[in-house]
């Protein structure tokens, strides 16, 4: 470019008469050469500063999905409360539940044990109800906040509080992976 620059001016002062014919030329290309660095320079930044596209508030429905959670809750006490745990596909193979003091409780088969062992000893009955919640932008997982009571059977409530349950979606059913729960009851 600077060559062939230097030989334009040289052959501009050179040539006398056709100076005006690659003075010309000299400026056009000048022209051609800032046009096409600022359509580089656009195109650069428009590519750089496209939006990204944000999901639409309309494709998940938190209540939808609220009574969804608040069915599989259900399931599990009607369960729970008739003395026969099976697997209602409440927890996922690898779920983890942290109950209150004890060690947390890895995998479905290790909690259903527990569970189990707990129905031997009593006639308990509990309920759930979700409180809230908190949906991911794409449905995949949810985390939910509920309060629970467990009642003796003079319907005299033995224990209560809440709890917090992560969900995932998986073969188009949301199962828990994680959850805890802290009584309101006083220790003991």
């Amino acid at each position: 470019m600077l060559f062939q620059l230097s030989l334009c001016l040289s052959c501009t002062y050179n040539f006398g008469m056709n100076h005006y014919k690659f003075d010309n030329n000299l400026v056009m290309k000048k022209k051609t050469m800032k046009m096409t660095i600022l359509a580089g320079i656009i195109t650069y930044i428009s590519a750089c500063n496209s939006a990204k596209q944000e999901p639409t508030a309309g494709t998940v429905d938190k209540e939808q999905i609220k009574k969804e959670i608040q069915a599989k809750e259900d399931e599990y006490a009607t369960t729970y409360n008739a003395g026969e745990l099976k697997n209602i596909g409440y927890y996922a193979d690898d779920a983890t539940s942290y109950y209150q003091n004890r060690a947390p409780l890895i995998g479905k088969e290790s909690i259903l044990d527990f569970l189990k062992s707990d129905l031997a000893s009593n006639s308990n009955k509990i309920t759930f109800k979700t409180k809230e919640v908190f949906v991911s932008n794409d449905g995949g997982q949810v985390v939910e906040i509920g309060y629970f009571q467990v009642v003796d059977s003079a319907n005299t409530t033995v224990n209560s509080g809440n709890y917090m349950s992560l969900f995932e979606k998986r073969d188009n059913k949301y199962v828990c992976v994680r959850d805890m729960s802290a009584s309101e009851m006083p220790v003991q």
